[in-house]
């Protein structure tokens, strides 16, 4: 992964959920581990294998099927030197605050029973 120049790894993985875990031992990069829904826990047995990685192996964890979070934040550390990314995250942040803001005036406007 290193030669081939990935920055970040993002790893989903179910059950048992090793991949996230073993690409934090073989690789210097940061990893964020996406625990997947499981038929039999819901994966909460996915969560708790990736968080519970022994000290020095760090896994970032997002939520059951968090991909989306998996995405922004591996591109909140690549941003950390590169300037245009962050620019596009700062947009990104501000169009997410934007649309807050027109369903809580939708919200305020309607009332809960017919939002």
């Amino acid at each position: 992964a290193e030669e081939r120049g990935i920055k970040v790894i993002i790893a989903g993985a179910g059950m048992a959920a090793h991949l996230p875990g073993m690409c934090a031992a073989l690789f210097p990069m940061p990893v964020i581990g996406i625990p997947m829904h499981t038929t039999s826990l819901g994966g909460r047995d996915s969560l708790y294998s990736i968080v519970q990685m022994p000290s020095g192996i760090p896994v970032a964890t997002v939520a059951i099927g968090g991909g989306k979070n998996a995405g922004i934040l591996a591109a909140k550390i690549l941003a950390v030197s590169d300037s245009e990314l962050l620019g596009r995250l700062k947009e990104y942040s501000a169009g997410m605050a934007g649309d807050v803001e027109k369903k809580d005036a939708r919200l305020q406007e309607t009332g809960y029973k017919n939002y």
